[in-house]
């Protein structure tokens, strides 16, 4: 939803010029301050004019981002052999991020960052990647989590007005097993369901006790929230019941949902969020990808207060925010999502490093290289290879900004180091999705980190973060 008055997404330039990567000639023009920080309370045009208006620009807007991505990226279905995701889901291989014309990666790696940058040649899938229809924004479902949850509930997790991007193959499973740190010995405790309010109680009755049962309960109960609410500026056809927690973060994990970050002001200069997983909870020290709130108490409270990513609690109020009791209907829903645990790793020994007897000689390269030349460990420390700080990668020294899609192509600025355990369950990559396999985040950090790694160097290095 705007959070700008309703006023136009793009407005007169106070300073910069930004244009498209889509190859267009000519130039756009946004401001760098808003006129605004808020959405207008009020409702003024009638809910089925504001409907039949959005389902006639669908069609438009879709084919605008897809043309974004197949600028970007190639999106084939290209499954690894013999790699897959902890149930079985093929893992996708290969570097999906395309090159400008004339040059290698060979060839960029070897250019300075400023000359990258003045002649263009920084690609186009390594720059923040917008929503799907930024102006807009709003939490955008992948289809097979909407017909599961239409399935279980009945309850409609359809936009009217826009579809997810990405295609299945370059997302996690679905439904993803459940691991918990008190109860190893069981493996995943999902049955291969989707936990939903509907079976909650069936599947951890006997497993967690009242109090994390409770927790659990609310973590899949529907809060009415921004596009699916009952109010007259929601997105969704019909009244809803809202949203869940884990409606993003399936089964405590992630069916890369996406939507925009709350912090920031004018809707341009939002980010695209993919949403992470929950896994090793437990072991973070903050959270949310780019604000470092410094536990997952304050993120649970402060997302029913606000409007779930939109920092708005006057919108939140008006659809219906839920306010949660610290002392015990938060703390309960934290105490469980501390008890999701990392998928298992058996090539790893307690320290979180291979085990020589069970690496092959390629994974022990890529370890080699993941601490030394690659520099991945000045970030990602085991055992659970995250130092629980931000850093600020600079991408933006790569390449001017611009406006694509609605979107400005700025500066990331800080942004919290992931754990990587587990890392092949958790596709698309970065914060905002822009990279869809290992590969990609491999040469975007070869370019970034100015890391020059050869060809073998980049495989050995993908093969390795496969064991984490």
């Amino acid at each position: 939803m705007k959070p700008q008055g309703g006023i136009p997404h793009i407005a007169v330039a106070v300073m910069g010029l930004f244009m498209m990567d889509t190859g267009m000639s000519h130039a756009q023009e946004v401001q760098r301050r808003g006129s605004t920080s808020y959405m207008p309370v009020a409702q003024t045009e009638p809910f089925a004019d504001v409907m039949a208006r959005m389902k006639a620009e669908k069609p438009k807007i879709t084919a605008r981002h897809q043309q974004l991505l197949e600028h970007r990226y190639d999106l084939g279905n290209r499954p690894a052999r013999g790699v897959t995701m902890s149930r079985g889901k093929a893992v996708q291989e290969g570097v999906r991020v395309k090159l400008p014309q004339g040059v290698t990666w060979e060839s960029l790696a070897a250019m300075s960052p400023e000359a990258i940058r003045d002649r263009g040649l920084f690609p186009a899938g390594f720059m923040p990647l917008p929503h799907p229809n930024h102006p807009e924004g709003g939490m955008v479902f992948p289809k097979f989590h909407i017909d599961e949850i239409k399935r279980q509930e009945g309850r409609d997790l359809t936009r009217f007005d826009l579809d997810f991007d990405l295609p299945d193959h370059l997302l996690p499973e679905f439904p993803p097993p459940i691991f918990l740190t008190t109860r190893p010995d069981l493996g995943d405790v999902s049955q291969g369901k989707l936990v939903t309010i509907m079976n909650v109680q069936e599947l951890f009755n006997g497993l967690l006790n009242p109090k994390q049962l409770e927790g659990l309960r609310l973590l899949v109960t529907p809060f009415p929230q921004q596009q699916f609410n009952q109010t007259a500026d929601r997105r969704s056809e019909l009244p809803s019941r809202g949203v869940s927690c884990f409606d993003c973060h399936v089964n405590g994990h992630s069916n890369g949902a996406t939507h925009l970050v709350g912090d920031i002001r004018p809707q341009e200069f939002r980010h695209r969020i993919d949403t992470p997983t929950l896994r090793g909870v437990n072991i973070q020290r903050l959270f949310g990808s780019q604000r470092a709130l410094k536990t997952v108490e304050d993120f649970t409270e402060f997302e029913q207060r606000a409007a779930y990513f939109d920092g708005d609690p006057v919108i939140a109020t008006k659809k219906g925010v839920n306010i949660l009791e610290r002392g015990s209907q938060v703390h309960f829903m934290a105490e469980v999502q501390a008890l999701l645990d990392f998928p298992p790793a058996p090539k790893l020994r307690f320290d979180g490093k291979l085990d020589p007897k069970k690496a092959t000689q390629q994974e022990m390269r890529g370890q080699t290289l993941f601490f030394g030349k690659a520099q991945c460990s000045v970030c990602h420390l085991p055992p659970y290879y995250t130092d629980n700080l931000m850093h600020n990668l600079q991408a933006e020294r790569f390449y001017k900004p611009r406006l694509v899609n609605g979107a400005v192509m700025g500066s990331d600025g800080p942004i919290k180091t992931f754990p990587l355990r587990g890392i092949k369950d958790s596709p698309p990559y970065l914060h905002d999705g822009r990279l869809m396999t290992l590969e990609d985040t491999v040469e975007f950090f070869n370019l970034v980190l100015e890391t020059r790694l050869n060809a073998q160097e980049k495989k050995d290095l993908v093969a390795f973060m496969r064991t984490l």
